[in-house]
């Protein structure tokens, strides 16, 4: 099968999904309203609450939700087949994920910037909105350390990256001063920004950088600081600073990135090697139902509801962009997870070496292979177009830890927003503030790092994806109670909602007999308080509905 028409096809749906389902979920459902005022010029502060162009914050948002994990999660799900990964990702995206996202920034900005965990006190009840805040605490809580763990990783494996990737920096720090303080153009800096940064890569593939380990005689653990030390000034910092312009050139070198891939396959039309449909891997777990925690990013993700509720609604300048940013972001996701799927099943020379990576899930499930099998694929792409092979694996290698830094300091900032709701509510003033939150947000992280030499987030990782779908549901449930209490048709969000509840529900109780067969107890008893908390969640939330179906319909903003 060409990869190409297969890009193609998928492109051109993307396009169609965004032109047509997208403005009726915005206009008919959601009902956007452009006259409205948003909590961005409502609360400005210059810190959190900025107004922001639209292709400025789409730019921010979209790399906030991309991170690593759209290219992670399909690089290991191809092992059971590159239609069943195609298929979830594309529809996913088009009828789950862009609804899900915009969902939860429409709610959010008609609720004055709150986040979608804050929101369920008024719409359901307040014992619901602390299960929920304390189940995204947790969630966030491994993003952290996990992803400080990924950066370290890719930076150890290909340390032509470490250049470029900090000289994204100061590059952002100056852009967000030309276009804030300078009235500079948006679109100017960001040309300009990106030929830095492909400078920076072409430095960084001759002269790559590996650092002492300098903690402990552990590398890792030595870069999960520096990491750490660095999310705690980003996420303090006001967003114009250096979160939105680093996010604006991030994005920026995404849309060349998959511009060279796409040129490449175009040239190249390599012929995807691997099987269609394989379902007898050896020691992987059923394909149904974790085919749809594996791939969570790229086609749902819980976290995403926290980046539109979060951080993206209060920089939202007008509520008319919410399509482009919402629902648009999560196309661009699609399309970046699409290219994942491509690079993981074309980019191997022969079904043989396809099948030499992809052996067992064992051989495919390590953070290397995963994003190894990308980075490869992708670069073989751009091989294609006579760039040098070096530059190209460059090109590629920081497209990915750019997202996962991105992915890293927004995590962070979201994170601290959480500690700031919960502290508010049992009045303990010193953790309600910007750096007093911050410290916990990433103190915690460490201390969950710290395990195992800075690996030990990965403990907690295997309940994360069935975390991170449960609350995917739950936004798309507070989403739907609203669109109950203004009256406005529910089927959009509540069929994606119950079908990701129920993936999710089912790879949870099997993830805890797992964990109950090997004896893990740390993990059994916090899947199982997972499941009891999904289950406290839904009877509220039902017994709410019958409520609100006797009262009369409340305003939109309600």
């Amino acid at each position: 099968m060409s990869s190409f028409l297969i890009a193609i096809g998928a492109f051109i749906g993307y396009i169609l999904a965004y032109r047509f389902y997208g403005t009726f979920i915005s206009e008919r459902i959601f009902g956007i309203d452009r006259s409205r005022k948003t909590p961005a010029h409502e609360f400005e502060d210059g810190v959190d609450y900025v107004p922001t162009k639209k292709e400025v914050l789409l730019g921010h948002h979209f790399t906030s939700i991309a991170g690593a994990a759209p290219i992670v999660g399909p690089a290991i799900a191809v092992i059971w087949g590159w239609v069943p990964a195609l298929m979830w990702v594309v529809l996913g995206s088009i009828f789950m994920g862009a609804v899900h996202d915009l969902g939860a920034l429409i709610v959010s900005a008609r609720h004055q910037g709150r986040s979608i965990s804050d929101l369920t006190e008024d719409l359901v009840g307040p014992r619901a909105r602390t299960l929920f805040l304390l189940l995204t605490f947790f969630a966030i809580l491994i993003v952290i350390a996990v992803f400080c763990l990924v950066i370290a990783v890719l930076f150890t494996t290909y340390p032509q990256s470490v250049f470029p990737i900090w000289m994204e920096i100061p590059t952002a720090l100056l852009i967000g001063y030309w276009i804030y303080r300078k009235s500079g153009n948006p679109t100017l800096a960001g040309l300009l920004a990106l030929a830095a940064l492909y400078v920076f890569v072409y430095i960084g593939v001759y002269l790559p950088i590996e650092i002492p380990a300098f903690i402990g005689g552990n590398i890792i653990l030595t870069w999960v600081i520096i990491l750490l030390v660095y999310a705690y000034i980003a996420s303090t910092l006001p967003v114009w600073v250096l979160l939105q312009p680093r996010d604006y050139i991030n994005s920026h070198q995404l849309y060349l990135a998959l511009l060279l891939i796409y040129a490449g396959l175009f040239v190249a039309r390599p012929e995807i090697v691997a099987p269609a449909v394989n379902l007898n891997v050896e020691g992987a777990p059923a394909f149904i139902p974790f085919l749809f925690i594996t791939i969570a990013c790229g086609a749902i993700s819980g976290f995403h509801s926290m980046v539109s509720s979060g951080t993206t609604v209060k920089q939202l300048d007008n509520e008319g962009d919410a399509k482009a940013i919402g629902y648009g972001g999560m196309i661009l996701e699609g399309i970046l997870a699409t290219v994942a799927v491509l690079a993981c099943t074309a980019g191997f020379a022969s079904r043989g070496a396809w099948e030499a990576h992809y052996a067992s899930w064992g051989a495919a499930s390590g953070l290397g292979a995963k994003v190894g099998a990308f980075v490869a694929g992708a670069a073989s792409f751009v091989d294609s177009l006579g760039i040098n092979p070096d530059f190209a694996l460059g090109v590629v290698a920081v497209l990915v830890v750019s997202f996962a830094a991105t992915t890293l300091d927004s995590a962070t900032r979201i994170q601290r927003y959480i500690i700031t709701e919960l502290a508010n509510d049992y009045n303990i003033k010193p953790l309600a503030t910007r750096h007093g939150a911050t410290i916990v947000a990433v103190g915690t992280a460490f201390l969950l790092a710290l395990i195992n030499g800075g690996k030990g987030g990965l403990i907690l990782w295997p309940i994360f994806g069935a975390t991170n779908q449960l609350m995917a549901a739950l936004a798309l449930l507070m989403v739907t109670v609203w669109l109950v209490k203004i009256r406005k048709p529910t089927i959009y969000t509540t069929i994606p909602m119950l079908f990701v509840l129920v993936m999710t529900s089912w790879a949870m109780i099997i993830n805890v007999k797992n964990f109950i067969a090997a004896n893990n107890t740390t993990l059994t008893i916090l899947g199982i308080a997972i499941i009891l908390l999904e289950i406290w969640l839904l009877v509220e939330t039902f017994v709410t509905f019958g409520r609100i179906r006797r009262e009369p319909a409340a305003p939109a903003a309600d």
